[in-house]
């Protein structure tokens, strides 16, 4: 599976923007798809998972309420409004599995698309 991410670019404190990844090759149905992220000196987080029959999804506690993940036969997409200056980082798509998260495997990794959010 070919993970091609796409949607970041620097806004304002308040706005929106749509992350989206567009996955090739080998089906990505089988597995659970989503988003981290990693900010400049930090670990690599969790942002959104959505598993691979769109029943379950996990969010991160700081992007609840704001982000909304989703997924079709194309790829996984990333919502995100009322967007942070702390938001700012490289987003990485994902497809993996595992539990509690989702994503505690992964399997294939995207390139980074950065967020960058001003105040």
């Amino acid at each position: 599976v070919q993970l091609q991410a796409s949607g970041g670019g620097l806004v304002q404190a308040g706005a929106s923007l749509r992350l989206s990844c567009v996955a090739s090759g080998r089906t990505s149905r089988n597995y659970n798809m989503g988003w981290f992220r990693q900010a400049p000196g930090k670990e690599r987080e969790i942002v959104a998972a959505i598993s691979w029959s769109l029943v379950n999804t996990n969010y991160a506690d700081s992007v609840k309420g704001r982000f909304t993940i989703s997924r079709d036969s194309a790829g996984v997409y990333l919502q995100m409004n009322s967007l942070k200056p702390e938001d700012t980082a490289v987003y990485y798509c994902a497809a993996g599995s595992g539990a509690p998260y989702l994503l505690d495997t992964i399997n294939y990794w995207g390139q980074g698309t950065q967020v960058t959010v001003s105040s």
